[in-house]
């Protein structure tokens, strides 16, 4: 299985969890493999790729940090490494998309991805990469797109671009308020406040939108670990290590079931008191172990 990762996706000089765990993450599959993982270095995208979903001129600020508010609008301090990294951090989202509609499963070691506006950044995120690979995924063939997102926080800046979009829905189980947005139809937003309901809201959010929605070409998962209890961002207490496990396992059995093609991305998780670097590193590496042991179970086709 594909797992799209480069150096680029680390190259901002600020140095923040969204901005260097990639490297984090494949430094540890160098110390210690998972079997069946393959990681290679993606295209990054174009101007013109970014411009299908973004705004020209926060693009243009991206790129050359004027105006400095705009281009700092995410949250990090802008430098000319950010706009390469962000290019090939989002560059490896389509990618993984792209892939998993031939191979069924792939995956990108991309962060920062949910919260991003047509016109600006907003919450660590600097480029919608969830939105950007779904428009390349329907660009390929696919006929309806599904963004499975599992991230503490709520995903607005999706939900956002998506709402003209008929071809592109999401469900959103979060445990955090921040980024929140009301439902609709194709968009809906499940929020969670006790560990005990986490899983089986999103088994049962899953079920329902399996009646109701159109069948998927494929999955886009953002599968953020700040719902973890020791996460000082988003961490809802009560949601251990055993049970975002049990998550992972629940998402790749439900897509592989039905023959859903996916492609992952890693999404939220963050240093604190109570979580250091190896332990974020050790709960992203719960999502590619899920996926290897569900390449190693049957691809989907």
């Amino acid at each position: 299985m594909k797992l799209y990762f480069s150096p680029a996706y680390a190259g901002s000089g600020y140095a923040f969890e969204t901005t260097r765990k990639s490297q984090w993450v494949a430094q540890s599959l160098d110390s210690d493999p998972i079997a069946g993982l393959a990681l290679c270095a993606p295209q990054p995208l174009s101007i013109e790729q970014v411009e299908q979903v973004h705004d020209a001129d926060y693009v243009r600020a991206l790129r050359t940090g004027v105006p400095l508010e705009l281009a700092q609008s995410q949250g990090f301090t802008w430098d000319a490494g950010l706009w390469p990294m962000v290019l090939a951090s989002n560059g490896g989202a389509v990618a993984a998309a792209l892939d998993a509609l031939q191979s069924g499963l792939s995956g990108s070691l991309s962060s920062g991805l949910h919260h991003a506006r047509r016109s600006q950044g907003y919450g660590y995120c600097s480029l919608n990469g969830l939105v950007l690979a779904a428009r390349a995924a329907l660009a390929a063939g696919a006929r309806s797109v599904l963004i499975l997102d599992l991230d503490a926080h709520c995903g607005g800046g999706s939900a956002g671009l998506i709402a003209g979009a008929p071809d592109i829905w999401q469900l959103d189980v979060s445990v955090d308020d921040y980024d929140r947005y009301e439902s609709s139809d194709r968009v809906r937003l499940s929020m969670v406040h006790r560990a005990d309901d986490y899983l089986g809201a999103i088994e049962r959010e899953l079920q329902q939108l399996w009646t109701r929605a159109p069948r998927f070409d494929l999955c886009l998962y953002n599968a953020g670990m700040d719902p973890f209890q020791g996460c000082p961002d988003g961490g809802l207490q009560g949601i251990t290590r055993e049970i975002l496990a049990a998550r992972e396992r629940l998402v790749f059995k439900a897509c592989r079931e039905r023959k859903l093609p996916l492609a992952f991305s890693l999404a939220g998780g963050y240093i604190g008191e109570q979580l250091d670097q190896a332990g974020l590193v050790d709960l992203h590496r719960l999502t590619l172990s899920a996926a290897a042991q569900s390449e190693r179970a049957g691809r989907p086709s």
